[in-house]
C-alpha cells in the first residue's frame, strides 16, 4: 500500500515518547466524510469521458469542467483522509491539511466538556461529531466531526480523562474508519 502510505499523515511521529506520552487511540474520518466529493469525483469523471461525443473547442470546455470537478472532489476526499484525531495518554490532539500540515492539541487536563452530536444519518451509519469545550479554547480542536463509533471513542476518552488508560484500542494501522 504504497500510495496510502504516502498520503498518511504519520501521527506518530508527534508523540512525545520522551515525555512518556503513548498513543491510546487514532481516529480516522468516517466514511460518509467523503462519500459526497466521491460522487462528485464519479460525476467528474463521467463528464469527462462524455466530452468525448463532442468535437472541437467544445470537447475541450466539457473535459476541462469533468476535470476540475474531479480533481476538486479528488482534493476533498483526500483531506477527510489525512484529518486525524489523536488520542494519548497526556493529551488530545488533530493533525490535518494536504500540502500544509496543521496541528492543534490540548492536555486531557483542559478539556472541560465534551459534546456529542449524532445526526440521524450518523445514528443510521454509527458516526457522529465531538464538540470540545476546553480552557484554552484550542480552535482547531473545536469540532471533531466525521468520528466512526463515537460511542466507544467517547468512552475510551472518559477512560483516559480519569487517569484509567488502557493500552492502544482497537485496531492500528489496518482501521479504516468504518
Amino acid at each position: 500500500m504504497g500510495v496510502l502510505n504516502w498520503i498518511d499523515p504519520h501521527v506518530d511521529k508527534y508523540i512525545l515518547t520522551t515525555a512518556g506520552e503513548q498513543k491510546v487511540l487514532e481516529v480516522k474520518k468516517h466514511w460518509a466524510a467523503s462519500a459526497w466529493p466521491g460522487v462528485r469525483a464519479g460525476i467528474g469523471l463521467v463528464i469527462m469521458i462524455s466530452a468525448f461525443a463532442f468535437t472541437g473547442a467544445v470537447y475541450w470546455v466539457v473535459f476541462l469542467i469533468g476535470l476540475v470537478i474531479g480533481v476538486q472532489a479528488l482534493w476533498r476526499v483526500l483531506e477527510e483522509y489525512r484529518d486525524r484525531f489523536v488520542i494519548t495518554n497526556q493529551r488530545v490532539f488533530r493533525v490535518n491539511g494536504v500540502l500544509a500540515t496543521a496541528r492543534a492539541s490540548v492536555p486531557l487536563m483542559r478539556i472541560l466538556d465534551i459534546t456529542v452530536n449524532k445526526p440521524v444519518v450518523g445514528r443510521w451509519l454509527n458516526y457522529g461529531h465531538f464538540v470540545f469545550e476546553s480552557a484554552a479554547q484550542v480552535q482547531g480542536l473545536n469540532v471533531i466531526s466525521y468520528v466512526a463509533d463515537i460511542d466507544e471513542r467517547e468512552d475510551v476518552l472518559r477512560m483516559v480523562m480519569s487517569g484509567d488508560v488502557p493500552q492502544q484500542v482497537g485496531p492500528g494501522e489496518d482501521d479504516d474508519g468504518t
